[in-house]
């Protein structure tokens, strides 16, 4: 028996009588007693059914069905009382439970309580009827309260969607107030609303935070909402799907490059470059051409800044030769007469690419390109209404006409230059753009450097370290490494050249520390040409520094440096830096050689000066080249003279 079934206890209750006794029943019956009943039940005996009815507590109905139930099963003689007790006592249970069914819907109540009166009257098939029609009445309206749930979800995402959009709303009018933290916070609280079957919304929301935060970054010298910006683009992807929806991946990949391109231009490393160019080119594999023109062209300039940020760290040109095809590819789409303003932009990091390149060749003709390029820039870059492009290309001109100038023996170039950083300062605010700011400061102490260098007087050197240590203040060693570690050569170069006007040397000392300072965050591995810039400058210094002294430790470790130099600086990759660089080891070793009794020393600075001039002969200023000419020439007759009258040096 099934563990859950009722017990009937069977005992003797006089003569042959049995008790059946279940939770509320005990009424002695002996089998041949229940038999007699099935017949009369069988053949209609209505008084003695009414009596045991009665008896039981049931309808007559009921009872006849209890019995039959018996009679059809056919139930052996003996197990006759056992057997009735359990059909009655299912009866009570059956109707109890029928009775505590109380549904709410109105149809399932009337089809209960037909059943409960079928089932009363002894008619299952009826009470069973009424029952599975009560079922289908819960069923029908339970699916319609499902309905009614799907109908309220979805009306309560939609709602939620529409506060996801009015929060969305509320940030792009915090950016009309360039306020980008407040706006990233607000496109955060948007994509936290968006209901979770709306990954394409909350992607584009993610989207918006990174690009809200990247400006931050941008603008503000942030790394850190860089760094959280990247993080954002990062899930964005995820939620844009490149099957499903190509374009606003492929945005978001472009932007994430952009945010990776402008925190590895502040870091020492290339890993940042790197995996900018390669998101920018994952992009362009769904931005085509022909798709989109002018979101194709934006994603080839974005790739060509990065190249050339690449570019400009290592001693190869084929970053800058790349970076120059993706921004006169751009160019093909980007019309001057259809988008000036973008045209302008595209035209400026062509002009910053070539003027990269035209620093590392003996000829003018890449800047000379440069410098039409940012003046071409500027006709369509209106100052009072693009302030900050406008300084910005401002500052571009201004750099390529102090390389320009540096090149020639007057001075019209360079004050060109000092001009052009003086007015891009007026529209570079500092307390907004600090950094912007900073970069234009350096730039200007580079070009003051060059002309002091012209000048009899020091105020232009003087007003170059001004500059260079206002930069520092903003180009930190934790913010921009790399950066600062270029300010601090700046720094060094101008003290240098002011050490070299004085007695003392005080100032070359400080040149020194700071070419060193440099150093540490200049790695020849991931910027061989910077790193070897700083070795020039270093050498310059210390050579200057160890002609004031009487030892000759100081000139040894010029010598040291410069030749460290040459390492990187190779003539077929930067030929006039190379020749500057043999030109200042020549001069270096000539001082070494006339402290010491040997003649190596004035050999090697003589094939040092020969070296430089078999480049320099034909594009330095005639004045430079003839300098260096009895510098050699000198230095040969006292060879000479050395070789027929040898002397002893103290």
């Amino acid at each position: 028996m099934p563990s859950d079934a009722s017990h009937y206890l069977i005992g003797d209750v006089g003569a042959g009588a049995t008790v059946l006794q279940g939770e509320h029943l005990s009424i002695g019956f002996t089998a041949e007693q229940v038999r007699v009943l099935i017949e009369a039940a069988t053949k209609g005996a209505d008084e003695r059914v009414a009596e045991v009815s009665r008896r039981f507590g049931v309808t007559q109905g009921a009872m006849r069905t209890m019995l039959a139930t018996l009679g059809e099963a056919d139930v052996p003689e003996e197990r006759l009382v056992e057997k009735l007790a359990e059909v009655f006592e299912q009866y009570r249970k059956a109707a109890g439970a029928i009775a505590a069914l109380r549904p709410e819907n109105p149809v399932a109540q009337e089809h209960t309580a037909k059943a409960s009166q079928a089932a009363a009257a002894g008619d299952r098939s009826e009470a069973r009827h009424h029952l599975q029609a009560a079922r289908a009445a819960a069923e029908a309206a339970a699916e319609e309260a499902r309905r009614l749930t799907r109908e309220a979800e979805a009306a309560a995402q939609k709602q939620m969607l529409q506060a996801a959009r009015a929060v969305a709303a509320e940030a792009e009018l915090a950016l009309t107030a360039l306020d980008y933290t407040e706006a990233a916070q607000l496109f955060g609280e948007a994509a936290s609303l968006v209901p979770s079957g709306e990954p394409k919304e909350k992607g584009i929301l993610l989207r918006r935070q990174a690009d809200a935060m990247q400006r931050e970054g941008e603008e503000r010298g942030d790394n850190v909402a860089l760094q959280q910006a990247i993080a954002l683009y990062g899930r964005a992807v995820e939620l844009l799907p490149r099957d499903r929806v190509p374009l606003d991946w492929a945005t978001a990949q472009n932007n994430f490059g952009a945010a990776l391109s402008r925190l590895g231009e502040r870091e020492s490393g290339t890993d940042r470059l790197e995996e900018a160019v390669a998101a920018f080119r994952a992009a362009l594999e769904d931005r085509t051409r022909d798709r989109g023109p002018l979101q194709w062209a934006m994603t080839q300039s974005n790739l060509g800044t990065a190249l050339w940020r690449l570019g400009e760290r290592q001693s190869s040109t084929r970053r800058l030769d790349e970076a120059i095809v993706a921004f006169r590819s751009a160019l093909e789409e980007i019309k001057r007469d259809q988008a000036p303003r973008d045209w302008a932009m595209t035209q400026v990091n062509l002009g910053a690419t070539l003027s990269m390149l035209g620093v590392r060749e003996s000829g003018t003709n890449r800047l000379e390109q440069a410098a039409a390029a940012f003046r071409a820039a500027l006709e369509e870059t209106p100052r009072d209404q693009a302030p900050r492009d406008w300084a910005t290309t401002q500052a571009n001109l201004g750099s390529t006409l102090a390389m320009l100038g540096a090149r020639e023996s007057g001075a019209a170039r360079l004050e060109e230059a000092v001009a052009a950083f003086r007015v891009a300062l007026e529209e570079t605010p500092r307390d907004r753009i600090p950094l912007q700011w900073a970069m234009t400061q350096v730039n200007l102490g580079n070009v003051l450097v060059s002309l002091g260098g012209r000048e009899t007087g020091t105020a232009s050197l003087e007003e170059a370290v001004e500059a260079f240590r206002a930069a520092l203040q903003e180009r930190r060693r934790d913010r921009v490494p790399l950066q600062w570690a270029m300010t601090q050569m700046s720094l060094g170069a101008a003290l240098s050249v002011l050490g070299e006007r004085e007695s003392g040397t005080a100032h070359l000392g400080e040149a020194a520390t700071a070419f060193r300072a440099g150093l540490e965050e200049t790695k020849r591995d991931r910027v061989p040409l910077q790193w070897a810039m700083a070795q020039m400058n270093l050498g310059t210094a210390l050579e200057t520094l160890g002609a004031r002294e009487s030892g000759t430790a100081r000139l040894g470790e010029a010598v040291a440096a410069y030749r460290a130099a040459l390492e990187e600086r190779a003539r077929d990759r930067v030929p006039l830096d190379w020749a500057m660089t043999q030109m200042n080891l020549g001069n270096a070793l000539w001082k070494l050689g006339e402290r010491e009794s040997e003649t190596a020393r004035m050999v090697e600075a003589v094939a040092a000066w020969d070296a430089c001039l078999e480049v320099t002969a034909s594009v330095w200023p005639p004045d430079w080249v003839r300098i260096v000419k009895i510098q050699r020439d000198e230095a040969q007759t006292e060879l000479r003279r050395r070789s027929c009258h040898p002397r002893d040096v103290a």
